[in-house]
């Protein structure tokens, strides 16, 4: 065969930011280090290598050696580094500043690491915006590599797929790579020889010179079932030794070179988009159902696969309308990088790479948590609390630098969510409380800063595309075979009974929710959602009466809400006045709420403020419950320590809270007079990459009352929320 052609060969390996140590330890043992100690015996095999920052920097802590080993294949020209965003953050998510500085904070590693200059990068998620050619290329970099989904939407042929291509924004140049979806399903899933056999094919059909494979590092040993298909039973071994027997008509090139090599395809521009499950994933459920069938329907029809360049699912962005607890984080992100970048304003020393506030509000960029696809991503909870984490460390380190040690308290009145309505952020030393007027008057966001721990990380239980799949895999309807099967076609579940476990909110699981409940309700009914709700408080707007400091430096907040109740077919006008006192020294909010019967009749009813909270494990001894009787004693021999996923009722109490015995603090609920207390856990029931899977987001907690009102009359309770360490 005379013609060559160029196999460009790409692999990005990534484990996120708060991820358990042992599962660094696992995928490095299975997957990284073997990959590379049989590259290393085949050096005619050349590969382009992505590893994600909080990978390295875990390599660099635990098993140094590994880098001489890619130093030294870099030496020998057998390894291209590809640079990429540090911490794996979407980039066209980020403030351009960060974008550029993350990419800058890998090059500088790689450089002083490998002693390489970086070319190109690895893009996230393959998330693409138009306006990143600006962002890459002021980064120094001049390529990056695409699947030919985004190639497809720009109107490309399957003949197109090849080489790369040349795009720009405002005069910024870049090349992009399409990556052969062939390749992208087929390696390491199908046998070595269906490879070539590809490559033999389109250099026939399409004239080709160079075709481009890129994908996780994490399919060669992570995936279940991959390590003893790819190891075992060696693959990756036969993989590269069929290549290097056909090396007078196979080329490995790496992308640098060929751009160097050969001229582009010509000229593009690419609509915003990911791979294609990225963009489905992240459609609203009703709209992913009904893509879902369309799909389904163009493939019953034969027209699938003639229409599907023309066929695409949502934006990337969309999962920050999906999910509230999506969007907070991210405007968490944006939030303290104004911080970050406006202390630098102040000559403090911030924007410089090695500043630890930079390093931790970029480690709070890690795109993992902040979506759902597939992979568990927002629904695990270790992951949110990462983010946070990170970003309230930032916060930390640049109060610290503006405050000293002296006691402050401050807040801000602004739109901080994004949706044209303002949020009320006060903050001190030890905490930042976080309130949204407009919707329940709830706080969405409670962090115990000395413990860098947000309270609040919590997650609403909603219907997901997936979860009719559940009672199918239950039933056992899924397939075998010899083979791995690619991640996107496991289906299984991890425990019995998930189907019974799938309940949907009807409102986000925040702190300070305003309830009547109906006669009708028990603590079951109100765990699924399924309760009476008399009142219209929960979710409706408030109106901020006063936010103010008085001399003492006391921040005073109040809000109030004219509402209803309905008792038969008559609506009851009730009016609520919660308001909530902070001081500069003390990790509490002091609450008094003033209900008020504004209409002609006394009326029986029956209120409750809800908290949603969390301290993570749910069912570790070491994370309990305690409460105490009403004369204000503890009596934790009365619940004993019921760990955090625990259903349980109490009577008359005055002080309850969730205690965390490793992290040595505990977050207190104390009443002025004694409440009857309902709490459980909330659990969702979500997709991961071994199956479905039922996880704990947080525990609910409802302090509720039986009260008769005088009409006209007005009932008083105060209650405070705290944390304090022992």
């Amino acid at each position: 065969m005379s013609k060559k052609i160029n196999f460009l060969f790409g692999i990005h390996s990534h484990q996120p930011v708060g991820n358990f140590d042992i599962v660094f330890e696992e995928s490095f043992n299975r997957c990284y280090l073997p990959f590379i100690e049989i590259l290393e015996r085949h050096p005619k095999i050349r590969i382009s290598i992505h590893h994600s920052g909080p990978l390295l920097e875990w390599i660099e802590s635990k098993a140094p050696w590994y880098f001489d080993k890619i130093k030294n294949m870099v030496k020998r020209n057998q390894i291209e580094i590809l640079s990429g965003g540090f911490y794996e953050p979407l980039l066209s998510v980020l403030p351009e500043e960060d974008a550029i500085g993350q990419i800058n904070m890998m090059t500088e590693f790689i450089k002083k690491k490998f002693n390489y200059n970086a070319k190109g990068i690895w893009l996230a998620e393959r998330v693409w915006d138009p306006l990143l050619p600006k962002i890459i290329s002021k980064a120094g970099m001049k390529y990056t590599i695409l699947d030919d989904t985004h190639f497809f939407y720009a109107g490309l042929q399957q003949k197109d797929m090849f080489g790369y291509y040349v795009t720009e924004k405002h005069g910024y140049t870049m090349s992009v790579f399409p990556i052969d979806k062939f390749l992208r399903y087929s390696i390491p899933f199908k046998l070595p020889h269906e490879t070539l056999d590809h490559f033999k094919r389109i250099m026939s059909e399409h004239n080709v010179t160079g075709v481009t494979y890129g994908d996780d590092g994490e399919k060669f040993g992570v995936w279940p079932g991959t390590h003893k298909w790819v190891y075992e039973e060696n693959w990756l071994k036969n993989f590269f030794k069929l290549i290097e027997d056909n090396l007078d008509w196979i080329e490995m090139t790496t992308f640098s070179e060929y751009i160097e090599k050969f001229p582009s395809m010509g000229r593009i521009y690419l609509p915003m988009a990911s791979y294609e499950e990225m963009m489905e994933w992240s459609l609203p459920t009703m709209a992913g159902f009904k893509f879902e069938e369309m799909m389904k329907d163009l493939e019953n029809r034969g027209i699938r696969d003639k229409y599907k360049p023309f066929i695409r699912g949502g934006l990337w962005d969309n999962f920050l309308t999906k999910y509230n607890e999506s969007n907070l984080m991210h405007k968490k992100m944006l939030y303290v990088s104004k911080k970050v970048k406006g202390q630098g304003a102040r000559g403090k020393g911030q924007g410089k790479l090695n500043s630890q506030e930079l390093k931790e509000l970029y480690r709070g960029q890690c795109n993992c948590a902040y979506w759902h696809g597939l992979f568990g991503g927002l629904y695990l909870n270790y992951l949110r609390h990462a983010v946070y984490e990170h970003l309230i460390e930032a916060e930390n380190i640049i109060d610290k630098k503006a405050h000293g040690n002296r006691k402050w308290i401050e807040y801000k009145v602004f739109d901080y969510d994004k949706d044209n309505l303002n949020e009320v952020l006060i903050s001190n030393k030890k905490i930042n409380a976080y309130f949204d007027p407009d919707y329940g008057g709830t706080m969405f966001e409670f962090d115990y800063r000395p413990k860098r721990f947000n309270l609040s990380n919590t997650l609403t239980r909603r219907e997901e595309a997936y979860h009719h799949k559940v009672k199918d895999a239950e039933a056992g309807q899924h397939g075998g075979g010899a083979n791995p099967k690619s991640i996107h076609d496991i289906v299984k579940v991890k425990e019995e009974g998930l189907g019974d476990a799938i309940v949907f909110d009807w409102y986000l699981r925040r702190s300070f929710v305003d309830h009547f409940l109906g006669s009708e309700t028990d603590i079951r009914n109100f765990m699924r959602c399924s309760y009476p709700e008399l009142g219209n408080f929960v979710d409706k707007p408030y109106i901020v009466e006063n936010i103010s400091q008085d001399k003492k430096g006391i921040v005073n907040l109040s809000m109030r809400k004219t509402g209803n109740i309905k008792e038969g077919e008559l609506l009851i006008p009730v009016s609520i006045l919660k308001s909530f006192s902070f001081s500069k020294e003390k990790a509490e909010i002091i609450s008094n709420y003033e209900i008020v019967n504004m209409g002609d009749k006394d009326i029986d009813i029956w209120f409750g403020i809800e908290f949603n909270l969390t301290l993570l494990a749910g069912d570790n001894e070491l994370r309990h419950y305690i409460s105490c009787d009403s004369k204000g004693k503890y009596c934790d021999k009365e619940i004993g320590k019921k760990t955090l996923n625990s259903i349980g009722e109490i009577s008359d109490t005055k002080l309850f809270g969730m205690k965390d015995e490793w992290n040595r603090f505990q977050v207190m609920l104390s009443f002025g007079e004694p409440a009857s207390l309902w709490y459980f856990p909330i659990e969702t029931v979500s997709q991961s990459e071994d199956g479905f899977e039922k996880t704990y987001q947080g525990s609910a907690i409802l302090a509720h009352w039986k009260i008769n009102l005088k009409s006209m009359g007005t009932k008083n309770i105060k209650l405070s929320l705290g944390v304090e360490e022992f």
